[in-house]
């Protein structure tokens, strides 16, 4: 079994060296200008793809032909059985790069409960995410997004999943990813308890992906959305930027998005931010539309005072 100081070692090691050029770049990217980039996020076309009316492997070109955008976040609901399918991964990976397009990430759902109280379960969940890790490289993402799901002890999850994390990560160096975890209801809704699992966990490969929208811990529980964006920026290697409903003057009217970029790039953080539409009130593309919109014109605001 590795050691503790020698999988360190290998660990910082590997964070230290030159990155791949192009998509397999870090999310902290040096380039400053602009303030930051704009993804979109699979899941906001999910009623589209489940409808037939978008298939998986036409996303890349479709967010490049419709919004213009640049980069994309991957879903694997998707396409849950192609992991292990080099083939078709190979195929999404050409279909990106003929775009124009960067493969930014994969958010995994559906593998298991990281955080497990039963160890054989919790070593189920590890194994089946590791293959997403082999995918999310062959696209050329810099992160595979998991979920910090569990039961029990809050104290007792926090440490299983730091460990399941950093066993992840262990073999997430090899491929130069991060393994990063969101906000996404429960116990990891909880900014100070996901960002007690960060400092547990202790991994230069290991890191958030703070969730606008995703602070409902159950029923009519909710997290402050801006503490928890606080505590969770800096360990962010992603950030998701999720609307639901805007008012007449374009403006997401759950989330003061002016305040939690401030937050965002107040951490330092000038990597991709994701539109993630998820509302009702519009149809998808209208809200993809809304939150990209908003997102330049914030960003337009805020360049003079974080140039």
């Amino acid at each position: 079994m590795t050691s503790q100081l020698s999988r360190r070692e290998l660990a910082l090691a590997a964070a230290c060296a030159p990155l791949l050029a192009g998509c397999r770049s870090m999310a902290q990217d040096s380039d400053s200008s602009p303030l930051f980039r704009i993804s979109l996020a699979q899941w906001s076309l999910h009623r589209t793809i489940r409808a037939g009316e978008l298939t998986a492997l036409d996303f890349p070109q479709h967010a490049r032909d419709v919004y213009g955008i640049e980069a994309v976040e991957y879903v694997n609901q998707f396409f849950a059985d192609r992991a292990e399918d080099p083939a078709w991964i190979n195929a999404l990976r050409q279909r990106a790069e003929d775009a124009g397009v960067r493969s930014v990430l994969i958010m995994v759902d559906g593998e298991g409960s990281l955080a497990a109280s039963d160890s054989a379960e919790r070593a189920r969940a590890i194994r089946n995410h590791v293959k997403w890790l082999g995918a999310a490289a062959n696209l050329g993402c810099h992160a595979m997004r998991v979920n910090a799901a569990g039961d029990g002890d809050p104290a007792e999850m926090q440490r299983r999943a730091a460990d399941s994390l950093v066993q992840l990560a262990d073999h997430a160096v090899g491929y130069q990813l991060n393994v990063i975890v969101e906000n996404h209801g429960g116990l990891s809704s909880n900014g100070a308890w996901l960002s007690g699992v960060m400092r547990i966990a202790d991994h230069p490969r290991v890191g958030t992906l703070p969730d606008f929208g995703n602070f409902r811990i159950q029923g009519d529980e909710w997290y402050d959305r801006y503490l928890g964006s606080q505590e969770m920026m800096p360990f962010a290697k992603a950030v998701s930027a999720k609307s639901h409903d805007f008012d007449a003057d374009g403006n997401e009217v759950h989330t003061d998005y002016r305040r939690m970029m401030r937050i965002v790039l107040d951490a330092g953080y000038r990597g991709f931010v994701g539109v993630e539409y998820e509302g009702d009130s519009l149809s998808e593309h209208d809200g993809i539309v809304a939150t990209q919109r908003l997102l330049e014109r914030v960003r337009e605001e805020l360049a003079p005072e974080f140039a």
